[in-house]
């Protein structure tokens, strides 16, 4: 049987983003669910609703990002068993320019019966434009809110 608490999940996430198999980690996401990034920078999507948006989003994130790997994975249980805060490090190459891409994240994920039903990512947009520049704001989900 499949360890389906909310550590589980967000670990087997990670699995899958590293092995780029988007398809499986989109699976890990309820329907319903809703992915929200609270520091986003102006023009950036802060939040997706719904599987589609967030499949329209993170679908092509290997093509633009090459996650090599993820160090400092760290997951703190809460008293709520259904949630997890991470935080790590992700550390790659932008695939458009070759350029080093590394950022530290601190992420707050909810899980219900064995899938991601909101996914709270807290990350430094300053470092992520460096990296992306355009290639962050041009890419808006349908479903997401500024």
């Amino acid at each position: 049987m499949t360890d389906t608490t909310a550590a589980a999940v967000l670990r087997r996430g990670v699995d899958l983003l590293l092995a780029k198999d988007m398809r499986a980690y989109l699976a890990l996401w309820h329907e319903d669910a809703v992915a929200e990034f609270p520091f986003a920078p102006p023009g950036a999507p802060r939040r997706l609703d719904g599987i589609a948006a967030i499949t329209a989003y993170l679908i092509d994130y290997p093509d633009k990002l090459d996650i090599a790997e993820v160090t400092a994975l760290t997951v703190h249980e809460t008293v709520d068993p259904a949630v997890v805060i991470a935080e790590f490090t992700a550390a790659g190459k932008v695939v458009a320019t070759g350029r080093p891409y590394e950022i530290s994240y601190i992420a707050v994920v909810t899980v219900a019966h064995g899938r991601i039903t909101r996914y709270r990512d807290y990350w430094n947009p300053m470092v992520v434009i460096e990296a992306l520049g355009d290639d962050l704001l041009s890419d808006t989900a349908t479903g997401a809110t500024r």
